[in-house]
């Protein structure tokens, strides 16, 4: 049985356990970045659609907004159940990646209908905005959370892992200044090409990158290699 550090922050660690003790593995949530909302302005006047790409922006933003009506367009499938549980009735998931995201929006929606509104972590990997507004909208980011990296290194990861399960270069980063304990024998398994490199600043046993940006493919890069 593969032990498996989950280094993403609460509560999608739980989540990511739940599911590799079900393929088998021993997950041991052991977040290295906890997430804090933001205050952000929550009016929502001349907004067509709002864009997510994570649940914790999900989260954090509907403590704020009491409108759930307007179409919820999300990055991949976990965001889209997010948003269904916060009670959006309109949620269409890209499933993938920002990218698709984009895609998705120039596809779905007119330029002409009004504001598209990303709400995000403070750290974001890609210039979305940007591809929307060059794409003929008009789209503005609001930040609603951030990601922090955890004041010190969990317990758990004085014993070494078979696998250390990376969502983001904020975290394979964070996990390198703690000194990266025991990652010579260890496999980061990272859900994208650029988690990889962040990774891949330490020296591990091996490093690993999921097919596509999605939980499930990056259990089965890591649980069956």
């Amino acid at each position: 049985m593969k032990r498996v550090a989950i280094t993403r922050a609460l509560p999608e660690a739980e989540r990511s356990a739940d599911r590799l003790r079900a393929l088998g593995a021993e997950p041991v949530v052991a977040p290295l970045l906890e997430v804090k909302d933001r205050t952000f302005d929550a009016t929502l006047n001349g907004v067509q659609a709002l864009l997510f790409t994570s649940a914790n922006g999900v989260r954090a933003s509907v403590r704020k907004l009491a409108d759930r009506s307007l179409p919820a367009l999300t990055v991949g499938d976990a965001t889209a159940r997010a948003a269904r549980d916060a009670g959006f009735s309109d949620v269409r998931s890209a499933g993938g990646d920002v990218t698709a995201l984009s895609m998705l929006a120039n596809t779905s929606l007119n330029p002409k209908a009004g504001t598209l509104l990303y709400l995000s972590g403070a750290d974001v990997a890609a210039d979305l905005v940007g591809w929307l507004i060059a794409a003929g909208f008009t789209a503005t980011r609001r930040i609603v959370y951030e990601a922090r990296v955890v004041p010190a290194l969990p317990p758990a990861y004085a014993r070494p892992f078979d696998i250390v399960a990376f969502h983001s270069a904020r975290a394979a980063r964070a996990f390198a200044t703690f000194g990266a304990p025991n990652a010579a024998r260890a496999t980061a398994a990272c859900i994208s090409e650029a988690v990889a490199a962040a990774a891949a600043k330490v020296k591990w046993g091996r490093v690993i990158v999921a097919s596509a940006p999605q939980d499930e493919a990056l259990w089965r890069a890591a649980l069956n290699t």
